[in-house]
């Protein structure tokens, strides 16, 4: 169950407390019978295994290069297979 924080309009009373998703927010002050407020704090988050650190992706991020690199030289190769092609096909021709 999560832990609320509440603060008074009129007092300032600050106190937390623990209740269920279905409960209704605290909306009197047991204190002044003022009204109260829900406050929104920071969460703390902690990451753990692997994945969440740049050094962690590093291998995978130079292998995620090479393809590329690979798609180029291939589409290079593939123009420059093209265009042996007709000068293999002009030889076969001549013959």
């Amino acid at each position: 169950m999560p832990t609320y924080s509440y603060a008074c309009t009129q007092c300032d009373n600050r106190f937390d407390i623990v209740q269920s998703f279905t409960d209704e927010a605290l909306s009197v002050c047991s204190e002044c019978s003022g009204k109260l407020r829900k406050l929104f704090n920071s969460v703390g988050i902690v990451f753990k295994g692997s994945g969440f650190y740049r050094t962690d992706s590093r291998g995978g991020a130079s292998t995620a290069s090479e393809p590329a690199k690979s798609d180029s030289s291939s589409s290079s190769g593939s123009d420059s297979s093209s265009s042996a092609a007709p000068a293999a096909a002009s030889t076969a021709a001549a013959s």
